[in-house]
């Protein structure tokens, strides 16, 4: 039976080390709370994942600037048949847009052969252009340029929106981990204790017995109390096991998991983790929240594109003009005359407009999707976090009672003992003291973690943990 306990008091000392390719890390008997948080938000693949939220949203920043990247471009066409060079044709052209619906265009041809186009001709030194082109109707403010910069700016709000919510989700399961391990583990602390009270209590009986004060059925029923401790430590050790490992799916370094030494330790449960600002203002709590302000982008986001789906309704007219610049004959200096140049413009105009209007149409259902959406999370999170305040004051209440009642079951557990050792108790009347006592203990222990829980629940309601 000694070694039992031996064995049980072995597995709950306390050092805490990383395990990691068989090297020891570390000589600390404790993982502390804010050790542990900090290995996460370095570590944890989850919050890199967050991180890659920004860069993506700046490649999208910078492919929607790519839209205003100008363009160069050739082309060159040659026919040669039967000893003849039918035509030869070389085209070069930069084009520079703008985030108006206003490009510049520079342009250089060159052009020979003996069954060339008249109207594609140019002499030896080929003929320069510069213009414009203009869109005067649809996309001349308003166009995918500007809507495409206009978005990639609200989509880096709404990743910076998506990182905060994966850090708050992240740190929000990791911390219930660490509680549910402290609260496990300083429970089998307890428990242990008992083990010695009860191995002390069969020793005294045993004693008795001998000395022909106890009797064999006392010696019996003190060694029972004594294996049903034993019992109920074995219970919560596979507690804590279960609670270390889970703790352990949060633990990471340069990409590799960690594990826990066996005899590791939490923090004292009796000393708060969680800090809280008294008397928050509960609206700048709402306004500020990434869950609601992310909906409120995304909102901003669909009402950008439900502009340019608008601007479509207009019909489309573009007006080209480019001056004609003629090489001198020194091939160097081209000239430009006011009678030399082209000019044009393109229009069309869908008669129905069916696809235009289904497409405003299908705009309007989304953005009024995402205005429910937003009032209803801001409804739920105001209702969540007035509940978790109310929840907060119940436990402290009970958190209160609950000390004044170990204090005094242990002050009859003292009593009971004193009497026991003067021969005046039974061992039942003493287990019964003790567990009142220990189950004081345990009760006790839950709901400073019950307290530090709803703490939790509330930073994590109000965004609280990121910071």
């Amino acid at each position: 039976m000694s070694l039992i306990i031996s064995r049980l008091i072995c597995l709950s000392s306390l050092l805490f080390c990383f395990s990691f390719n068989g090297i020891a890390q570390t000589d600390s008997t404790t993982l502390s709370y804010q050790e542990f948080l900090i290995n996460i938000v370095r570590y944890h693949p989850i919050a890199k994942q967050a991180e890659l939220r920004i860069d993506f949203a700046d490649a999208e920043w910078l492919a929607a600037k790519g839209n205003l990247d100008p363009m160069l471009t050739s082309d060159w066409n040659q026919k040669n048949f039967d000893d003849k060079l039918y035509y030869r044709q070389f085209q070069g052209k930069l084009k520079v847009p703008t985030i108006l619906g206003v490009d510049f265009i520079a342009g250089y041809e060159n052009t020979e052969g003996v069954f060339l186009n008249p109207e594609n001709k140019t002499d030896e030194f080929g003929l320069w252009n510069v213009g414009v082109e203009v869109n005067l109707l649809q996309g001349l403010w308003i166009n995918e340029r500007r809507t495409a910069l206009q978005q990639a700016k609200i989509f880096r709000n709404i990743a910076e929106n998506e990182r905060e919510i994966l850090l708050n989700e992240l740190i929000y399961s990791a911390s219930l981990a660490y509680l549910d391990w402290q609260q496990n583990f300083f429970a089998q602390q307890v428990i242990l204790e008992s083990i010695e009270l009860a191995e002390t209590y069969f020793d005294n009986t045993k004693q008795s017995y001998l000395g022909g004060e106890k009797t064999a059925m006392d010696t019996l029923e003190a060694l029972l109390i004594l294996q049903d401790a034993v019992t109920k430590s074995q219970f919560y050790e596979g507690k804590r096991l279960k609670a270390q490992q889970n703790l352990e799916n949060f633990l990471w370094f340069n990409d590799v998991p960690l594990i826990l030494e066996p005899t590791a330790k939490p923090e004292t449960y009796q000393q708060p983790i969680f800090e809280i600002t008294p008397n928050p203002n509960l609206q700048n709590l709402l306004l500020n929240h990434p869950a609601i302000n992310e909906k409120i982008n995304k909102q901003a986001y669909f009402e950008v594109e439900q502009r340019l789906k608008r601007e479509k309704l207009k019909p489309k007219l573009k007006v080209k003009f480019n001056p004609l610049l003629a090489t001198t004959n020194d091939g160097v200096s081209p000239t430009y005359s006011t009678s030399d140049y082209k000019w044009g413009f393109d229009f069309s105009f869908p008669l129905f407009l069916r696809s235009e209007r289904a497409g405003i149409q299908q705009g309007e259902v989304k953005l009024l999707e995402i205005a429910l959406d937003i009032e209803n999370k801001r409804n739920e999170l105001r209702n969540k976090i007035e509940a978790s305040q109310q929840q907060q004051t119940v436990l402290q209440a009970q958190l209160a009672l609950q000390q004044q009642n170990v204090t005094g079951y242990q002050r009859l557990l003292d009593g009971e003992n004193e009497k026991f050792l003067y021969g005046e108790s039974s061992v039942f009347l003493l287990n019964k003291r003790q567990e009142k006592y220990i189950d004081g203990r345990l009760k006790l222990i839950e709901t400073y973690i019950k307290l530090e829980m709803e703490i939790l629940n509330y930073l994590y309601y109000i965004n609280g943990l990121v910071e």
